[in-house]
């Protein structure tokens, strides 16, 4: 069932950073920072048009700063050729794909469906299929049409136009893609821009190929990217982590390492429950990526339901990162910045026991014993980008 007016912050657990408010307003995706940094003044700076040509034109001059070199302007956009690829197919027709609208590259089905089973045999096939296709992650939440933008954006003609998501959608399977460990640990660099454009390029493959699957069994599915709808409350729900300080979803097995693709659809499965496993205690006292940013873009309060600017949500109680602020540096280092991530306590390998522990010891009275522990063993420090390009890694810590 569809759902549209029920409380979400309800169903998620007590204590929880991100509560829904009567006065909540769904959200219009020209408002977007990077789309407003095509139309609004306020944004569109010779700084911000920079970056974009970045990611198309060869720099001509390349700044005189480590991790900032060819090679490595060189290797972050040769990560993002797949995905660039599809996202310019349609560019023509002010789509871009998986940014602007849904991903189209996708066949018709049968009319006549294939039986799945119950919902939670249908839901262990949809995961299975998708892990299978290359998914880290994957749950399942109802289809909420609070999350759905009011308008997508069209770049080209400058205008807010219908999102067109087909009627009957029911679910929403939200996917998620680890990126790089040691890549991720270069920033701020354009190096580890190269984790970003993998992740995008890899959920790309999974979208396209899991939605495939599902069309292919008769059902509707619709494969996005950064389109269409907001993903994070979406990945809150579908019971894939906490949400956290910097704005991003922290998970379990990643901590906030990861990207989130979804696919809308009518298949009859289950859904996951949120979880909880210690983050919003612990962002509380941890100050690591507020510290951190270099623009202040990060609250060092509690949650709130402020709306910093037109890039904010309204109507959400919750830790809100400065769209604004947080862009304007990306513009300066002609790049994205994951410093919140590298910082982050939780972007750990929790593939390792003594990682698991100490994220079981974030999840008690002992936080603070686990957030000295991390200061103490230097997680968090940046990998030089020349180590890197000397084959330096993280991988054994």
């Amino acid at each position: 069932m569809t759902a549209t007016g029920s409380d979400l912050s309800s169903d998620l657990p007590r204590g929880a950073s991100w509560e829904v408010l009567p006065e909540f307003e769904r959200f219009s995706q020209v408002d977007d920072v990077f789309n407003r940094s095509f139309w609004d003044p306020e944004v569109a700076t010779d700084e911000a048009r920079r970056f974009f040509r970045s990611y198309r034109e060869p720099l001509t001059e390349w700044r005189n700063a480590a991790g900032f070199g060819q090679r490595d302007y060189a290797i972050r956009n040769a990560a993002w050729q797949v995905v660039d690829v599809f996202a310019e197919m349609h560019d023509a027709d002010d789509l871009r794909d998986g940014f602007l609208s849904p991903l189209t590259q996708l066949r018709d089905g049968p009319e006549d469906r294939f039986d799945l089973g119950t919902p939670d045999e249908a839901t262990a096939t949809v995961k299975h299929v998708a892990r299978a296709f290359g998914a880290d992650l994957v749950g399942i939440c109802a289809h909420d049409e609070r999350w759905v933008y009011t308008e997508r954006y069209a770049r080209h003609a400058n205008e807010g136009r219908p999102v067109d998501l087909p009627a009957g959608l029911t679910s929403v399977i939200v996917l998620g893609q680890a990126m790089d460990h040691d890549l991720v640990d270069t920033v701020p660099s354009a190096l580890s821009g190269a984790a970003t454009g993998l992740g995008y390029s890899k959920d790309v493959l999974v979208l396209l190929a899991t939605a495939q699957w599902l069309r292919n069994l008769g059902y509707k599915a619709v494969p996005s990217l950064n389109d269409s709808a907001l993903v994070i409350p979406q990945a809150l729900q579908a019971g894939l982590g906490e949400y956290g300080r910097h704005g991003l979803v922290i998970t379990p097995e990643y901590g906030p390492r990861v990207r989130f693709g979804k696919i809308f659809t009518d298949a009859p499965v289950a859904h996951d429950a949120p979880i909880e496993f210690g983050v919003t205690a612990f962002c509380e006292g941890c100050r690591r990526c507020t510290d951190a940013c270099p623009p202040k873009a990060i609250p060092a309060a509690g949650p709130v339901s402020v709306k910093l600017n037109r890039s904010s949500i309204g109507g959400v109680r919750k830790w809100s990162v400065d769209g604004e602020k947080c862009f304007s540096y990306w513009g300066q280092i002609a790049s994205d910045c994951m410093i919140c991530i590298r910082v982050c306590p939780y972007n750990k390998d929790f593939t390792k026991r003594r990682h698991r522990i100490g994220r079981r010891l974030a999840a008690t009275r002992l936080r603070g014993l686990m957030l000295w522990l991390n200061g103490r063993l230097g997680f968090g420090l940046r990998l030089k980008p020349g180590d890197w390009w000397a084959g330096a890694t993280r991988r054994r810590t």
